[in-house]
Protein backbone atom coordinates (compact mmCIF):
# COMPACT_ATOMS: atom_id res chain seq x y z
CA UNK A 1 0.00 0.00 0.00
CA UNK A 2 1.62 3.30 -1.00
CA UNK A 3 2.50 6.09 1.34
CA UNK A 4 0.87 8.75 1.45
CA UNK A 5 3.53 11.61 2.08
CA UNK A 6 1.85 15.07 4.14
CA UNK A 7 2.78 18.03 3.36
CA UNK A 8 4.26 20.24 6.06
CA UNK A 9 2.81 23.55 6.34
CA UNK A 10 4.88 26.70 6.08
CA UNK A 11 6.51 28.27 9.40
CA UNK A 12 4.79 31.25 10.02
CA UNK A 13 6.32 34.66 9.59
CA UNK A 14 8.81 36.00 11.54
CA UNK A 15 7.62 39.64 12.12
CA UNK A 16 9.93 42.36 11.45
CA UNK A 17 12.16 43.56 14.08
CA UNK A 18 10.85 47.10 15.65
CA UNK A 19 13.10 49.94 14.54
CA UNK A 20 15.37 50.05 17.36
CA UNK A 21 14.52 53.60 19.18
CA UNK A 22 16.30 56.80 18.43
CA UNK A 23 19.26 57.73 21.01
CA UNK A 24 18.66 60.87 22.53
CA UNK A 25 21.25 63.04 21.93
CA UNK A 26 23.77 64.29 24.89
CA UNK A 27 23.91 68.05 25.73
CA UNK A 28 27.34 69.40 24.68
CA UNK A 29 29.87 69.33 27.82
CA UNK A 30 30.33 72.33 28.88
CA UNK A 31 34.28 73.19 28.93
CA UNK A 32 35.98 74.22 32.09
CA UNK A 33 36.86 78.13 30.71
CA UNK A 34 33.16 78.20 30.15
CA UNK A 35 32.34 76.85 33.54
CA UNK A 36 35.12 79.48 35.12
CA UNK A 37 33.06 82.29 32.90
CA UNK A 38 30.08 81.49 34.44
CA UNK A 39 31.06 81.83 37.65
CA UNK A 40 33.17 85.14 37.05
CA UNK A 41 30.62 86.48 35.76
CA UNK A 42 28.14 85.55 39.05
CA UNK A 43 30.94 87.13 41.55
CA UNK A 44 30.92 90.56 39.31
CA UNK A 45 27.14 90.72 39.21
CA UNK A 46 26.94 90.06 43.36
CA UNK A 47 29.73 92.69 43.72
CA UNK A 48 27.56 94.99 41.74
CA UNK A 49 24.41 94.81 43.66
CA UNK A 50 26.47 95.04 47.21
CA UNK A 51 27.92 98.40 45.82
CA UNK A 52 24.72 99.33 44.76
CA UNK A 53 22.87 99.07 47.79
CA UNK A 54 22.47 102.14 50.15
CA UNK A 55 25.30 102.58 53.34
CA UNK A 56 23.59 101.41 56.96
CA UNK A 57 22.40 104.14 58.77
CA UNK A 58 23.93 105.66 61.89
CA UNK A 59 27.72 105.86 59.97
CA UNK A 60 27.84 102.05 60.85
CA UNK A 61 28.02 98.81 58.99
CA UNK A 62 26.25 95.62 58.92
CA UNK A 63 29.58 94.88 61.15
CA UNK A 64 28.45 96.74 63.69
CA UNK A 65 31.95 98.79 63.70
CA UNK A 66 31.42 102.26 63.80
CA UNK A 67 33.75 104.30 60.74
CA UNK A 68 35.20 107.05 61.98
CA UNK A 69 34.69 110.92 60.22
CA UNK A 70 31.00 109.51 59.76
CA UNK A 71 28.04 110.99 61.26
CA UNK A 72 25.22 109.40 63.36
CA UNK A 73 22.19 110.00 64.53
CA UNK A 74 22.06 110.01 67.97
CA UNK A 75 18.01 109.47 68.27
CA UNK A 76 18.12 106.08 69.47
CA UNK A 77 21.90 105.17 68.62
CA UNK A 78 22.46 102.53 71.39
CA UNK A 79 19.29 102.75 73.31
CA UNK A 80 18.86 103.29 76.65
CA UNK A 81 21.87 102.61 79.24
CA UNK A 82 21.55 103.68 83.06
CA UNK A 83 24.24 104.92 85.19
CA UNK A 84 25.41 103.97 88.11
CA UNK A 85 23.42 105.53 90.19
CA UNK A 86 20.39 104.44 88.53
CA UNK A 87 19.35 107.01 86.53
CA UNK A 88 18.15 106.47 82.79
CA UNK A 89 20.21 107.75 79.80
CA UNK A 90 20.61 107.53 76.03
CA UNK A 91 23.72 108.56 73.68
CA UNK A 92 21.90 111.49 72.78
CA UNK A 93 21.52 112.90 76.54
CA UNK A 94 24.68 112.47 77.64
CA UNK A 95 25.68 114.63 74.50
CA UNK A 96 23.30 117.30 74.88
CA UNK A 97 24.57 117.84 78.09
CA UNK A 98 28.29 118.27 77.02
CA UNK A 99 30.33 121.10 75.24
CA UNK A 100 32.31 119.27 72.42
CA UNK A 101 31.05 115.74 72.98
CA UNK A 102 31.24 112.33 74.96
CA UNK A 103 34.14 110.19 75.39
CA UNK A 104 32.70 106.39 75.78
CA UNK A 105 35.53 104.06 77.02
CA UNK A 106 34.61 100.08 77.44
CA UNK A 107 35.92 97.49 80.24
CA UNK A 108 35.35 93.78 80.36
CA UNK A 109 33.93 93.86 84.25
CA UNK A 110 34.43 96.35 87.27
CA UNK A 111 36.72 95.97 89.87
CA UNK A 112 39.14 93.35 88.16
CA UNK A 113 42.94 94.51 88.00
CA UNK A 114 42.88 95.38 84.13
CA UNK A 115 39.75 97.32 84.01
CA UNK A 116 40.96 99.19 87.68
CA UNK A 117 44.05 100.42 85.71
CA UNK A 118 42.14 101.66 82.96
CA UNK A 119 39.60 103.40 84.80
CA UNK A 120 42.50 105.23 87.60
CA UNK A 121 43.80 106.83 84.34
CA UNK A 122 41.27 108.20 82.67
CA UNK A 123 40.66 109.63 86.55
CA UNK A 124 44.32 111.01 86.94
CA UNK A 125 44.22 112.57 83.54
CA UNK A 126 40.72 113.41 83.42
CA UNK A 127 41.32 117.19 84.09
CA UNK A 128 43.70 117.25 80.56
CA UNK A 129 40.57 115.21 78.69
CA UNK A 130 37.86 117.38 79.98
CA UNK A 131 39.75 120.89 79.10
CA UNK A 132 37.96 121.02 75.84
CA UNK A 133 35.09 120.32 77.15
CA UNK A 134 34.34 116.63 76.84
CA UNK A 135 32.77 114.47 78.95
CA UNK A 136 33.82 111.16 80.06
CA UNK A 137 31.63 107.78 80.85
CA UNK A 138 32.96 104.26 81.63
CA UNK A 139 30.92 101.67 79.85
CA UNK A 140 30.47 98.14 80.56
CA UNK A 141 27.78 95.35 81.50
CA UNK A 142 27.98 95.66 85.03
CA UNK A 143 24.97 95.95 87.57
CA UNK A 144 24.38 99.29 88.98
CA UNK A 145 25.66 98.22 92.24
CA UNK A 146 28.68 97.19 90.91
CA UNK A 147 29.05 100.02 89.33
CA UNK A 148 29.01 102.19 92.31
CA UNK A 149 31.27 100.19 94.11
CA UNK A 150 33.76 100.34 91.74
CA UNK A 151 33.19 104.01 91.16
CA UNK A 152 33.49 104.75 95.00
CA UNK A 153 36.32 102.70 95.74
CA UNK A 154 38.49 104.13 92.77
CA UNK A 155 37.28 107.63 93.69
CA UNK A 156 36.25 108.14 89.93
CA UNK A 157 34.94 112.00 89.12
CA UNK A 158 33.10 110.31 86.27
CA UNK A 159 30.00 108.55 85.71
CA UNK A 160 30.02 104.43 85.21
CA UNK A 161 27.23 103.50 82.54
CA UNK A 162 25.55 100.02 82.79
CA UNK A 163 24.39 98.53 79.25
CA UNK A 164 23.34 94.78 80.54
CA UNK A 165 22.16 94.00 77.26
CA UNK A 166 25.23 95.21 75.28
CA UNK A 167 22.93 97.62 72.47
CA UNK A 168 24.90 100.58 73.36
CA UNK A 169 28.14 98.45 73.32
CA UNK A 170 27.62 96.91 69.99
CA UNK A 171 26.49 100.21 68.45
CA UNK A 172 29.63 101.60 69.16
CA UNK A 173 31.20 98.52 67.70
CA UNK A 174 32.90 96.75 70.94
CA UNK A 175 30.59 93.80 71.49
CA UNK A 176 32.15 90.53 71.32
CA UNK A 177 30.69 87.30 70.07
CA UNK A 178 28.61 85.54 71.89
CA UNK A 179 29.09 87.72 74.75
CA UNK A 180 31.30 90.01 76.60
CA UNK A 181 32.66 93.48 76.04
CA UNK A 182 35.98 94.11 74.08
CA UNK A 183 37.74 97.30 75.83
CA UNK A 184 37.93 99.98 73.51
CA UNK A 185 37.14 103.72 73.15
CA UNK A 186 34.45 105.79 71.46
CA UNK A 187 34.54 109.75 70.75
CA UNK A 188 31.86 111.29 69.28
CA UNK A 189 30.75 115.31 69.12
CA UNK A 190 27.97 117.80 68.81
CA UNK A 191 27.13 117.36 65.66
CA UNK A 192 27.30 113.09 65.89
CA UNK A 193 30.51 112.89 63.76
CA UNK A 194 32.59 109.81 65.04
CA UNK A 195 36.02 110.98 66.14
CA UNK A 196 37.90 108.25 67.68
CA UNK A 197 36.66 104.77 67.65
CA UNK A 198 38.82 101.68 68.52
CA UNK A 199 39.78 98.54 70.47
CA UNK A 200 42.76 99.25 72.93
CA UNK A 201 44.68 98.39 76.24
CA UNK A 202 44.06 100.21 79.59
CA UNK A 203 47.16 102.75 78.92
CA UNK A 204 46.16 102.61 74.87
CA UNK A 205 42.85 104.28 75.35
CA UNK A 206 43.35 106.88 77.30
CA UNK A 207 46.44 108.06 74.94
CA UNK A 208 44.10 108.04 71.98
CA UNK A 209 42.01 110.38 73.57
CA UNK A 210 45.03 113.02 74.38
CA UNK A 211 46.37 112.66 70.58
CA UNK A 212 42.71 113.49 70.29
CA UNK A 213 43.13 116.50 72.01
CA UNK A 214 46.86 117.61 71.11
CA UNK A 215 45.69 117.27 67.28
CA UNK A 216 42.97 119.78 67.96
CA UNK A 217 39.99 117.55 66.87
CA UNK A 218 38.15 118.59 69.30
CA UNK A 219 38.37 122.22 69.37
CA UNK A 220 37.48 122.38 66.17
CA UNK A 221 34.55 120.30 66.70
CA UNK A 222 32.75 122.70 68.92
CA UNK A 223 29.31 124.19 68.14
CA UNK A 224 30.29 128.19 67.46
CA UNK A 225 28.33 130.00 69.75
CA UNK A 226 25.81 131.73 68.78
CA UNK A 227 25.72 135.70 68.94
CA UNK A 228 22.61 137.45 70.44
CA UNK A 229 20.84 139.35 67.39
CA UNK A 230 19.61 142.94 68.27
CA UNK A 231 15.85 143.17 68.31
CA UNK A 232 14.05 145.43 66.15
CA UNK A 233 13.86 148.09 68.19
CA UNK A 234 17.55 147.94 68.76
CA UNK A 235 18.23 147.96 65.03
CA UNK A 236 16.60 150.75 64.36
CA UNK A 237 18.20 153.03 66.91
CA UNK A 238 21.80 151.87 66.09
CA UNK A 239 21.05 152.38 62.58
CA UNK A 240 19.47 155.87 63.25
CA UNK A 241 22.97 156.72 65.31
CA UNK A 242 24.94 155.61 62.53
CA UNK A 243 22.83 157.99 60.07
CA UNK A 244 24.20 160.39 62.52
CA UNK A 245 27.46 159.68 62.15
CA UNK A 246 27.35 159.52 58.68
CA UNK A 247 25.35 162.31 57.95
CA UNK A 248 27.71 165.35 57.21
CA UNK A 249 27.34 168.98 58.89
CA UNK A 250 25.34 171.32 56.92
Amino acid sequence: MPVELRKRKAPAPVPAPEPPAKKRSKAPKVSKVAKVAKVATKVKESVKSAAAKPAETNGSPKSGKPVVGSVISLDGFGGEVETNDGTKTTLKALVDESTAGVVLFTYPKASTPGCTNQVCLFRDSYTDLTKEGLLIYGLSTDSPKANTTFKTKQNLPYPLLCDPSATLIGAIGLKKTPKGTTRGVFVVDKTGKILLAEPGSPAGTVDAVKKLIAAGGISAAKEEPVTSKPTNGQATEEKKAAEGVEKPAE
